[in-house]
């Protein structure tokens, strides 16, 4: 099972489970946790190969690494926890494995907030992952990982959140970085089907100004999902939960509180 950790509210029966997104770890959710506490259960989770989920996989999970099997492992731990229902919180890539668990799972999400929501990769983004694709078994993955840091954060006051990414990486074995980013692969046909069928779930997009590989995708899908709305935060890139937190709060804890 997936390492996880609860933090709980003894005055509320809603839970808001947070996952995070490719290299990183359930500690790039530091900044949300007390406020989210205060009003709501908390559930936190390294996903496979990440944080200290990472020994438990090499044990343990022996299942295909595709988005339906690291989004059971997810439902897996709600089910230990019998956790019936959620909100759940993403990030990055994080998103992407929310919106496969509406798929397989759809009784067991009650909203969805997505921040640096990953819906279509544009021109740039599929040539760099076409580059990565190509340049994997050649160069150390970490190089990798800074030359996309870079790019999808490229100012300076984006300066934190890349590097709270790129150290996070780190701490991945190069082997399961490597199963995460052959993920990338398949990943535009996965993206498609999502933007053409709507969940029918609350769902709200959280996203940076300066996000410009993925806001304008965004922004295109909520216009035609009815059941879509989106924030975009001022001043901020793709990991709004780190560059502008209260703000990445308050309009999350505002949206969990009308579809409690």
């Amino acid at each position: 099972m997936l390492y996880y950790k609860t933090y709980k509210n003894n005055s509320s029966d809603q839970w808001v489970a947070f996952i995070h997104g490719a290299g990183g770890s359930s500690s790039i959710w530091f900044r949300q946790i007390k406020s989210f506490q205060e009003q709501y259960n908390v559930l936190l989770l390294d996903l496979r190969g990440h944080g200290k989920s990472q020994e438990a996989f090499e044990r343990y999970f022996t299942n295909e690494h595709n988005f339906e099997n690291i989004s059971k492992d997810i439902i897996d731990v709600l089910d230990h926890l019998k956790i019936e229902k959620a909100h759940f919180v993403g990030i990055s890539l994080g998103t992407i494995i929310i919106r496969t668990i509406c798929e397989i799972a759809p009784e067991r999400v009650q909203s969805l907030i997505l921040g640096g929501a990953v819906t279509r990769l544009n021109v740039r983004s599929k040539f760099l992952v076409g580059v990565g694709n190509g340049l994997k078994r050649f160069i150390p993955f970490m190089w990798l990982y800074r030359l996309f840091a870079f790019i999808i954060m490229p100012r300076k006051r984006n300066a934190e959140s890349r590097d709270l990414f790129i150290s996070q990486a780190k701490r991945v074995a190069q082997h399961e970085f490597m199963k995460w980013f052959k993920l990338t692969n398949g990943i535009n046909p996965l993206l498609r089907y999502f933007n053409e069928k709507e969940t029918g779930l609350p769902t709200l997009y959280l996203m940076g100004d300066e996000d410009y590989m993925f806001l304008p995708q965004v922004i295109k899908l909520v216009s035609n999902h009815k059941n879509a709305w989106l924030n975009i935060i001022e001043d901020c890139g793709h990991v709004c939960n780190v560059e502008q937190p209260d703000a990445f709060n308050n309009f999350s804890i505002a949206f969990i509180k009308i579809h409690s």
